[in-house]
């Protein structure tokens, strides 16, 4: 009884939701550089891309405002219109590309209208799960833009950061506006039938240390195409399928999210643990949907669990109900996965922390080599697990997280 008043009410809740907001998608992954060649964007070719886009969302999510300068086209391409960026600033690891993107910032925002076009600013993306900035380092530095944007009367505009949902603590949750958290059941090599499970567990568990902040869904998604990881199938079935199951859940428990991504792009590197990196897109390479409109249909959705109800890990020990048990159980026979998640991360991001910035040089000879790989942001996020996040993490989960990275070295 419980659980039907409880899926009624959400429903009533996400009826309203949906008529506030027909677009299919909250807001989507976007790097605004050619999607086949990787050559630095112009106004024009961002306008191209929001006519394309603006049948999906309204708001678009990017990871550095200095790559490729892409902040200046997108903002002006956004101009007297009732679009929004999330606007990146990329963190590697030493502070030079920090400081060069948030001079970039500042001087956009002397430029453009930030209260009108600018939804949040994002400082880091996965930076620490890259072991390349602690949590101590990134919480200074959103602070810090934080101080900036202030300075500027632009103080109301969100800041925060965006991290692999283990990677993230106390020190990040006090810093930022809301919670920014990766995941993405697919490098956790589970099959399609759990992801959707695995994704709310993992959502649950950041709600459980964010207290009252907001949790948002800053990256997660499917591939349509490439080489299997562990049990993960990348089918444009599967995408379809994780697609409906996740966006219909978040919807009915309010949870706003960043899709990645927009488009198939041609341009990223393909040598990683799993040859997926080109096929994330919900448009292919020729700006074309890859799943027949609508892409999902939410009438008649029910999700696997009682949404809000405790995450896996305390359900073992406090059994409310042998359904809810079972259902939950099944997420724990999937935690040994989250070890080849890291794994398939431990190498991408090994090539991530060196050498995947360089696709960004390859295209663009304006980037620093701290923002060169940048855009390998997709391969830094495709695996959603690290050790270092400590405070969401057993100390038995930490160990396989740990030997995994160990052997990770044999995928490179």
């Amino acid at each position: 009884m419980k659980f039907t008043l409880t899926l009624a009410a959400m429903a009533a809740a996400s009826a309203t939701a949906m008529a506030a907001d027909s677009l299919p998608f909250h807001a989507l992954s976007y790097n605004a550089k050619q999607i086949k060649t990787g050559d630095c964007p112009t106004v024009n070719s961002v306008r191209d891309d929001l006519k394309v886009l603006e049948d999906f969302t309204k708001e678009v999510r990017i990871y550095s405002v200095n790559d490729c300068k892409q902040g200046e086209p997108i903002l002006r391409a956004m101009e007297n219109t009732d679009w929004k960026v999330q606007l990146g600033l990329w963190v590697g690891k030493d502070d030079s590309s920090y400081e060069a993107d948030k001079k970039e910032l500042l001087r956009l925002a002397g430029l453009f209208d930030f209260k009108k076009q600018v939804s949040a600013v994002i400082v880091g993306n996965e930076a620490v799960y890259r072991e390349e900035q602690t949590q101590a380092q990134i919480a200074a530095k959103v602070k810090d833009t934080k101080s900036a944007l202030t300075k500027l009367g632009l103080g109301s505009i969100p800041v925060t950061t965006s991290e692999t949902w283990p990677s993230i603590d106390k020190t990040i949750v006090d810093a930022v506006d809301y919670v920014n958290m990766h995941a993405f059941p697919f490098w956790e090599g589970v099959p399609i039938e759990g992801a959707q499970d695995k994704m709310f567990q993992h959502i649950y568990d950041i709600k459980k240390i964010a207290g009252t902040k907001e949790v948002v869904v800053g990256e997660t998604g499917w591939p349509s195409d490439g080489g299997n990881y562990g049990d993960s199938a990348p089918t444009l079935q599967n995408e379809k399928q994780y697609m409906k199951e996740f966006i219909c859940r978040a919807n009915l428990e309010n949870i706003r999210y960043v899709w990645f991504s927009a488009f198939d792009e041609a341009w990223k590197p393909t040598t990683n643990a799993s040859d997926v990196e080109t096929h994330w897109g919900i448009l292919d390479g020729d700006k074309k949907p890859k799943i027949t409109l609508p892409m999902y249909n939410c009438k008649g959705f029910v999700p696997n669990g009682t949404p809000g109800e405790e995450s896996q890990s305390e359900s073992q020990s406090n059994d409310e109900s042998e359904s809810q048990s079972n259902n939950e159980g099944d997420d724990s026979a999937n935690d040994s996965s989250d070890a080849d998640e890291s794994d398939a991360d431990g190498k991408n991001d090994n090539d991530a922390s060196d050498g995947l910035l360089d696709l960004e040089s390859e295209s663009s000879d304006d980037q620093s080599d701290d923002t060169s790989g940048l855009e390998s942001e997709k391969t830094e996020t495709s695996g959603a697990m690290s050790v270092t996040g400590g405070n969401v993490l057993s100390t038995a989960a930490a160990i396989a997280f740990s030997a995994a990275a160990l052997a990770a070295s044999s995928f490179v």
